[in-house]
Order: structure tokens, then C-alpha cells, then sequence
């Protein structure tokens, strides 16, 4: 097997660059991360001192402690998809809208023009 050197194709790729702002990205996601488990166990916590205490103010921090762990996952789901789209793993779309049929063209196209 040959190393695959030269070709049509073949030609200086782009060198990896030290980017501060994927660093940036990266470390927000894994730090919302690292606060999304910790406020579900919180949650956890707080739910089972009021179930077994009956404290209304064990309920109360429960209750922000699971609004807060949904906001710090969502926050990490956006954050993995802005870290994927600037490193090319996907793309932003922009759908066009589909251009109006002509009113004056026979309906069913070909096949039903027979």
C-alpha cells in the first residue's frame, strides 16, 4: 500500500490554529455541565428533606434547584451545538422558501398530462 502524496486533489491543507473562543466555548459547556449534575442532585436532596420533613422551604429550593438544572442543561445543549458548528461538524441552514406553482401549469405534471 502507497501513501496517497500527490493527485489532482492532492495540495496544502489548512494548519490547526489555536482558537481562544472554542476554548471559551468548551470550558462554558463543561462548566454547565458540572453545575447541571450538581443541581440535580441538590434537587434530590432538597425533595427528600421535604418529603420527609414536610418543610415548605425544602420545596421551595427543590423547585429552583430543577429550574436551575434545566436552564444549565439546556445552556450545554446550545453551547455543544456552537462548539460543533465552529469546528465544521455541522452546518447552519437556511431553507429557502419553495417558490410558488404557476396557476397556469396543468396539475399532476407529466405522468397526468398523458
Amino acid at each position: 500500500m502507497t501513501a496517497v502524496t500527490g493527485g489532482k486533489r492532492a495540495g496544502d491543507r489548512a494548519k490547526a490554529k489555536f482558537r481562544p473562543a472554542l476554548l471559551l466555548i468548551a470550558a462554558a459547556g463543561t462548566a454547565s455541565i458540572v453545575a447541571w449534575g450538581y443541581l440535580v442532585v441538590a434537587a434530590i436532596d432538597f425533595g427528600a428533606t421535604a418529603r420527609h420533613d414536610g418543610k415548605g422551604s425544602a420545596w421551595a429550593f427543590m423547585a429552583v434547584a430543577s429550574l436551575g438544572a434545566m436552564l444549565c442543561l439546556f445552556l450545554t445543549f446550545m453551547l455543544a451545538i456552537r462548539l460543533s458548528r465552529a469546528l465544521g461538524m455541522s452546518a447552519h441552514h437556511h431553507h429557502e422558501p419553495r417558490p410558488k406553482r404557476d396557476p397556469a401549469a396543468p396539475k399532476g405534471g407529466k405522468r397526468a398530462a398523458r
